[in-house]
């Protein structure tokens, strides 16, 4: 057959050839070691935790090796597109604060001289190098329905055929005719654009993944469609030769993929392209709360899927990628130990360290790497951030919290920047509750005493109380005061020897404090509370215990 004639006849409209296109993206001139890595999700509706796991490691591979990283959007499936995915994706990128060197960066905008970027902008390309595959005899169109199709695969499944497909034997559109095809497409039959795949079912191909070693498979014999009936190509197609004309030198993706490498290898060295490196990262897994096994996140099941849920639950987006990495590579929480200050951009990410298993995603000790984020961030940064959540997610508390900057600051600021800050806060949705006790529209008295104190004894301390604290008192001279309440109220102020001889006291030092701390926030546990008094200020010190001794009655 007269393939150039074939190739003209199936694609009249193309005038340009493969190396019009190799003219048009060259070689990048990167230095030598520089990884180019791609993100390219479907523009399906969110960002899901899994796919910000695979763009963190992406961007940090090319980060780590002065190479690009670069934002593809593969959007040729469009049953499962839906209107403006883009944006969700882009906005999950942008709260997570992961940036990439090129490629799209919004609804309609990107950057880069790689582009476009967008599968559906780039039909042309994809196009011109199917016509060159029919040119050099290694692609056919294939007139078959789907009802044959499914014929050929029940025909595969009734005789027990251990591959299944589109290939050898059952290829019936394989061997066509110039002729045949000519009426064919004479006739308006709709046709796909196959491989004519030189695989051998004897043959095994070998490939070194970046993050398993050398893994051995079967090559691939099946004619894959390259382009559909609407000359969109599959993914298969399309992934090639944008890798390509991307100059992609590292194809970092889930461990899903495996079984595809032996097409797309085969797809590289038929359009005569250099086969890029392959990294297989474990999928993120979590433990099913019903069965004890660990399973695939689901976007049915498991809200935590989509990063919208970190961004509405208020996990600051330090944390979150703090514990991807901590998933990512086995020597980031020693690198963090060590560092405990430290940028995470600063982390020395080597692909190789990542696990070859399934990352089980922990909410818990999310929770956990949250907390130790939090606390060592400034007061400024952690009411600016509170701030910006509540401002979308809690107007009602945005309008209380920043009507007065200074004092919002200074209460996020207590028991803060010292070598030990407590680690009360995992997330911006918790601190409303956390802080409820400075602000009066948010104020509810609660006045339960614990069980070992009575309700004479709590009166006997806050009318006390009330009677002799003094906001100028330092620190020492605070808790002195607190003390020498002690013994004329039946307490001891030294905590040792109310163990000793428990019977010979009402209670000690701790008691006394517990009571004046529910009196004034209606809390057994806060942060310092000498320094929640310099806030509340003596007025309201006063009409708060004032109040609580009324309760206590």
């Amino acid at each position: 057959m007269d393939n150039k004639k074939l190739a003209q006849l199936l694609f009249p409209h193309i005038d340009k050839t493969p190396d019009y296109y190799e003219e048009l993206y060259p070689e990048r001139g990167l230095a030598e070691g520089a990884r180019v890595t791609r993100f390219a999700p479907s523009p399906t509706g969110y960002l899901h935790i899994g796919g910000l796991f695979g763009a963190l490691v992406d961007v940090l591979t090319a980060q780590a090796t002065g190479g690009v990283a670069y934002l593809r959007i593969e959007d040729t499936d469009k049953k499962r597109e839906i209107d403006d995915g883009v944006s969700a994706i882009i906005n999950g990128f942008d709260y997570f604060g992961v940036e990439f060197n090129e490629g799209v960066t919004g609804f309609g905008t990107e950057k880069g001289a790689y582009g476009p970027y967008t599968q559906s902008q780039r039909a042309e390309i994809y196009q011109t190098v199917a016509k060159s595959l029919v040119e050099k005899g290694l692609a056919y169109p294939c007139f078959c329905t789907a009802e044959e199709i499914s014929e050929i695969r029940e025909k595969q499944e009734n005789g027990g055929a251990l591959i299944r497909g589109y290939f050898g034997k059952w290829a019936k559109c394989r061997e066509l005719t110039y002729e045949d095809i000519e009426k064919n497409l004479a006739e308006g039959k709709p046709w796909v654009l196959r491989l004519r795949s030189e695989g051998d079912e004897e043959k095994k191909i070998i490939f070194d993944d970046v993050i398993r070693g050398k893994i051995e498979m079967p090559a691939n014999i099946i004619d894959e469609v390259l382009l559909k009936s609407d000359g969109i190509p599959t993914y298969h197609f399309a992934h090639a030769c944008d890798d390509h004309f991307m100059r992609t030198t590292h194809v970092i993706r889930g461990e899903e993929w495996i079984s595809s490498v032996p097409k797309h290898i085969e797809l590289f060295k038929a359009c005569g392209y250099k086969v890029p490196k392959y990294a297989h990262t474990p999928q993120v897994l979590k433990t099913d709360e019903e069965t004890g096994d660990k399973r695939k996140l689901s976007k049915r099941k498991d809200p935590e899927a989509a990063v919208g849920y970190f961004v509405e639950g208020g996990f600051p987006k330090e944390s979150v990628l703090e514990y991807l990495l901590t998933l990512i590579n086995s020597n980031f929480e020693d690198w963090r130990r060590a560092n405990p200050k430290e940028d995470i951009s600063k982390f020395p990410f080597n692909l190789k360290k990542m696990s070859s298993s399934g990352c089980l995603f922990d909410l818990v000790k999310l929770n956990d790497v949250s907390k130790n984020v939090i606390s060592v961030m400034t007061a400024k940064n952690v009411y600016e951030n509170v701030a910006a959540w509540a401002k979308v997610y809690d107007p009602e508390f945005f309008e209380i919290f920043t009507a007065d900057p200074e004092f919002s600051t200074a209460v996020m600021n207590i028991d803060r920047e010292n070598p030990k800050p407590r680690k009360d806060i995992a997330r911006w949705s918790e601190v409303k509750e956390y802080v409820s006790y400075f602000f009066k529209p948010l104020y509810q008295p609660d006045y339960t005493l614990p069980e070992n104190i009575s309700k004479a004894d709590a009166v006997a301390i806050a009318e006390k109380y009330l009677a002799e604290f003094n906001l100028a008192d330092d620190k020492d001279q605070w808790f002195a005061r607190i003390k020498d309440m002690c013994e004329p109220l039946g307490f001891t102020p030294n905590v040792k020897e109310f163990k000793k001889n428990p019977e010979a006291f009402k209670g000690h030092v701790g008691d006394v404090s517990t009571v004046i701390r529910i009196a004034l926030t209606s809390r057994r546990n806060t942060p310092d509370l000498f320094s929640i008094m310099q806030l509340l200020g003596e007025d309201e010190i006063k009409a708060r215990l004032t109040e609580a001794i009324e309760n206590f009655r």
